[in-house]
């Protein structure tokens, strides 16, 4: 079996991170936070677990929504999801998140297509991921120039929910709530601290020497490359065959 691929790293990632949910929420737009969600659903099955119920809008085998966004915010205000993902075109080291555009808005020099929801999804889920592949100072800026979701709240601000973790394609941050900040928790195979540093617009915490982001195990990989992406390609079938086209190539040749 060939080594695993920097995104199965990533989604074997998430599995750990949403270790201990009842029920996940997923974009439309989130092929790897969605095949995370579906590997540790089938891990928690085949070791005969508690359930784990996961909503991906979009999809019509794995939402029980029946009115979309809507019926998502009612299950999110009535604290029934448990994890979510948030990205953003920005995101600062305070865990704010813009979503609207680059530039003083709202003459913004760039817009994106906007908060959608964001900001009370990330005040009522309790368990909120940003996920972004990209790492670079361009996303991950010293201060975002829109806030469309705020890391953390002033006292005396009901708010359930907020970020628990940033992972990127470099490496894994989890975020304290109390210094309104991130610390970097590993660094993912290829990658190192000096890299991160240069590519992250702010500062975070970190050892001296930051642990390496774990690598599957084979049994972890092949449930991920049989049964996770045949469930993922209901929803997202270009990234489920972009995936197994990347597997084959990479497949050693037999002498």
């Amino acid at each position: 079996m060939s080594p695993a691929l920097p995104r199965e790293i990533l989604i074997c990632t998430i599995a750990r991170l949403l270790d201990g949910v009842r029920h996940v929420a997923v974009g439309a737009s989130s092929p790897i936070p969605a095949a995370g969600a579906m590997l540790l659903r089938a891990l928690k099955e085949s070791a005969g677990a508690a359930p784990v119920k996961i909503s991906i809008l979009g999809s019509v085998e794995h939402n029980f929504f029946t009115n979309g966004s809507a019926e998502l915010f009612d299950c999110a205000g009535q604290g029934r999801i448990d994890a979510f993902f948030l990205g953003g075109g920005q995101i600062d080291g305070h865990g704010n998140v813009n979503l609207v555009g680059v530039g003083d808005y709202p003459r913004s020099s760039v817009r994106w297509p906007g908060s959608f929801g964001a900001a009370y999804l990330y005040f009522v889920v309790p368990r909120v991921i940003l996920f972004r592949e990209e790492h670079t100072p361009r996303v991950f800026v010293d201060k975002v120039d829109f806030i469309s979701a705020p890391g953390t709240s002033e006292p005396g601000v009901y708010r359930t929910g907020g970020p628990k973790a940033l992972l990127t394609s470099k490496g894994l941050f989890s975020f304290d709530k109390e210094k309104a900040g991130f610390r970097l928790e590993s660094v993912h195979p290829g990658h190192d601290l000096a890299e991160i540093q240069e590519a992250t617009g702010f500062g975070f915490d970190h050892d001296a020497k930051p642990s390496q982001t774990p690598t599957p195990s084979p049994e972890v990989l092949s449930l991920l490359r049989g049964r996770v992406l045949d469930e993922l390609s209901e929803t997202y079938p270009e990234f489920a065959a972009q995936m197994r086209q990347t597997l084959t190539e990479r497949e050693p040749v037999a002498s």
